[in-house]
């Protein structure tokens, strides 16, 4: 039955939609002759300088959990936000029609009319969208350190570039040789056969990296490896490359798939599969 689902934190819901003038200390110095309320008023401002700003993450631990409404397209890059919620264990609620690409397109284009695609989220009286966009401003306000290194560890450099190589280089190139390959109504040419940087060129810069790394933000999984993930699938969906001559790849996704926040996605924002699946390129 096609009706807009809504998640929220891991529970489905229905509502998818007195003495005068005292001597006052303040500060180290001895004030006098001062009303009480202005004094109290100069000693509450002290104690708010003597204790210094906030750190983001103090910030973090008392600001206003997030508004989130994820509205998605099943099997579509939208899983990375639902995936980074329940990792993170947050609430948020997803908006789609189950089985239905057509309806869930409709309810997205009604909300973002110039630009729907998935995912697009509306979080408070905001709509955005771009995955990476939105996994980074998720984790800088509830992150709270989670999902990616610390800013001066040695894995934050590749933390960053796997988490904008993702769209940047990888799905560009993957669905790039896709459509060349269909047009031509052929098998994709082996590697080599392009003169720029191809699929099998990124797939084997990945594999080096993972040779010598547990995950592509180093020595931890983080939002890396959930950027990562949807490309590294649908290279093999297409059929446009043979995973099976990248064993450190197929090991970190067997490793990454077998994360329960990636189970529990799988269940709540792909219970049937994937449907209206692109036509695979035909085998070699």
């Amino acid at each position: 039955m096609n009706v807009p689902k809504d998640y929220l934190g891991g529970i489905e819901s229905s509502m998818i939609r007195r003495e005068n003038n005292p001597t006052v200390f303040w500060g180290g110095y001895m004030i006098k002759q001062l009303p009480c309320a202005a004094a109290l008023m100069m000693f509450a401002l002290g104690s708010a300088l003597a204790a210094g700003p906030k750190t983001s993450s103090e910030s973090n631990m008392t600001a206003t959990p997030l508004d989130l409404t994820i509205y998605h397209l099943e099997g579509r890059r939208s899983e990375r936000i639902v995936w980074l919620c329940e990792e993170l264990g947050i609430p948020y609620k997803l908006e789609y029609k189950r089985g239905d690409l057509a309806g869930s397109m409709k309810t997205i284009h009604d909300v973002s009319p110039l630009m729907p695609v998935a995912p697009t989220v509306r979080i408070g009286n905001q709509v955005m969208v771009e995955s990476g966009a939105i996994i980074e401003l998720i984790l800088a306000r509830e992150g709270r350190g989670r999902l990616e290194p610390a800013v001066s560890s040695p894995d934050y450099p590749y933390y960053l570039q796997w988490m904008h190589f993702a769209e940047g280089s990888f799905a560009a190139r993957v669905i790039g040789d896709y459509r060349v390959a269909m047009i031509q109504g052929k098998p994709k040419a082996p590697a080599g056969g392009y003169k720029l940087v191809d699929t099998e060129a990124v797939l084997a810069f990945m594999e080096d990296f993972l040779s010598k790394h547990e995950y592509f933000g180093g020595s931890a999984f983080s939002a890396a490896d959930i950027m990562m993930l949807f490309p590294t699938n649908i290279t093999e969906a297409f059929n446009v490359a043979d995973l099976s001559a990248y064993p450190h790849i197929i090991a970190w996704r067997t490793n990454v798939e077998s994360r329960p926040a990636y189970k529990k996605m799988l269940a709540v924002a792909r219970p049937d599969g994937i449907p209206g699946a692109p036509k695979p390129l035909p085998k070699t």
